[in-house]
């Protein structure tokens, strides 16, 4: 097991109480996604940590393949799908680039506030494109910490960079502007759909892009 992978596994157990201070941010991710959604759909949701967003918007796609890094995200998110009922959604422990899909094999795929977190974005961004239907859509909210925010979050970004220079935090927040992320898209040649900024003491940049 890798760092990054035992980083994740810990910050399960609190995951779901870490970000209910970002309730509106998510109601209005998730009210904004489930507009660009139809019944017929087969989602991939990439990062999914405990899979509450996945067990948000399981009815309103046929089904929805979710994967995250961490065995112990998933293994909440199949406790949470099964409180619920949810039977379309498959979680899986893996990684994007896992060869368990096809190229062209989902007609949306969720990337939610996980894109500031990797490695090498661009790399990530294209295996996305290439997972996608012609017409595909990538749904995305990505924190714009790079951008507004508010005094709290400050500090803990502060607090953020001394614990990563100390190797207590194994990963890189990256510090998007809103315009980063839509150089990135504008890469590969997305062709955005629905793009809006959503603050609540840090910018959350949601944006539905389209493969062209």
């Amino acid at each position: 097991m890798d760092k990054t992978e035992s980083f994740w596994d810990k910050a399960s157990k609190d995951y779901d109480k870490s970000e209910a201070r970002f309730e509106y941010i998510h109601n209005m991710t998730r009210a904004n996604s489930i507009k660009h959604l139809n019944k017929s759909y087969v989602a991939l949701d990439y990062g999914c940590g405990t899979g509450t967003k996945s067990c948000e918007l399981a009815s309103y796609v046929k089904e929805i393949h979710a994967i995250d890094i961490s065995a112990e995200m998933v293994k909440s998110a199949r406790r949470k799908a099964a409180d619920c009922n949810i039977e379309n959604v498959h979680f899986s422990q893996a990684t994007i680039f896992s060869n368990d899909y096809e190229h062209g094999s989902f007609d949306v795929i969720f990337a939610f506030n996980m894109l500031h977190t990797i490695d090498n974005p661009g790399h990530v961004l294209k295996k996305i494109y290439e997972l996608l239907k012609p017409n595909g859509l990538l749904i995305s909210s990505t924190p714009c910490l790079g951008g507004k925010k508010s005094l709290l979050v400050k500090l803990q970004m502060y607090l953020v960079k001394v614990l990563s220079k100390t190797g207590a935090i194994p990963i890189s927040i990256r510090q998007y502007r809103r315009s980063d992320l839509d150089r990135l898209l504008g890469e590969l040649e997305f062709d955005i759909v629905q793009a809006e900024e959503i603050f609540r003491d840090a910018s959350s940049y949601f944006v539905v892009a389209r493969k062209t």
